[in-house]
């Protein structure tokens, strides 16, 4: 049989915009030479000035679409973003213990950008005491770390406490994302890794609206890295090199908080991302 080629796995929901959820996934997989696959988790109506409303698939259609994907395909890695609610967490936690799809990647989508929800609050525990345990890899960014860590993030310094505590919780390795601290003119983001050590990645900030589908792009470059069989933190790094030239080589779509560029790594040196 001839070789597969590389395949990974977006569990998520679908943003009718295009600027983030499966959307911003499966371009991102696919720009990294990824095969990309996907379980759909729940549908939104939503632009890029917000979302609507959302419907969460039936767990039964989850169940099919994960059963379907092991009887065929060779998945080397995933990740989940939008996850909805306690009962489309537990039916994706349950079905990740039943297939090995690699490595996964954890994005704790809890709040659209424009501040919708898209986790009830009741399943944040879900995702802290069930999901985050089977994460090879988890970038939460603030607001979403300190709801799994249930402390406030004031500092680094306390970036650096909730990444030791979500590791704890039995994730491997952590990516704090500090880019919701607007006061800096740098995007500074914490990674402990498995074996202890840590670094900070930083970036110069952008002034810019067009930001939406961030988080989603760079755990879906990490999943498309680590298929590829790119250790934790190669992944991490090229991820974060990655969502910074999206960001930095924009494009005008809609008219609020505007997706970002997915081609725009092209135009850097093959090297650097």
């Amino acid at each position: 049989m001839e070789q597969q080629f590389t395949q990974a796995l977006s569990i998520a929901g679908s943003d009718s915009g295009g600027g983030a959820g499966m959307q911003a996934d499966l371009k991102t997989i696919q720009e990294r030479h990824v095969f990309a696959t996907t379980v759909l988790v729940a549908v939104t109506a939503q632009n890029t000035l917000g979302v609507d409303d959302f419907v969460a698939l039936d767990p039964k259609i989850i169940d099919e679409q994960f059963a379907a994907l092991a009887n065929d395909l060779q998945i080397k890695a995933c990740k989940t973003g939008m996850l909805a609610d306690v009962t489309r967490v537990k039916t994706v936690v349950k079905n990740l213990k039943q297939y090995d799809f690699g490595p996964l990647t954890v994005d704790p989508v809890m709040i659209a950008k424009g501040g919708a929800p898209l986790l009830s609050e009741d399943a944040v525990a879900v995702v802290r005491n069930e999901l985050l345990p089977l994460a090879t890899v988890a970038t939460p960014n603030l607001p979403e770390a300190e709801k799994l860590a249930d402390m406030t993030i004031h500092n680094e310094e306390d970036m650096i406490v909730v990444a030791k505590k979500l590791q704890e919780i039995g994730v491997k390795n952590v990516m704090v994302k500090g880019g919701h601290f607007v006061s800096d003119d740098q995007s500074s983001d914490f990674v402990l890794l498995e074996d202890g050590q840590s670094f900070w990645l930083s970036a110069s900030r952008v002034d810019t609206v067009r930001t939406h589908g961030t988080g989603d792009t760079l755990s879906a470059c990490i999943t498309a890295e680590l298929a590829k069989g790119q250790t934790v933190e190669a992944a991490i790094r090229t991820g974060k090199q990655f969502v910074d030239a999206t960001i930095r080589d924009g494009i005008i779509v809609g008219h609020g908080h505007g997706p970002l560029n997915h081609w725009a790594y092209r135009k850097v040196a093959t090297d650097e991302v």
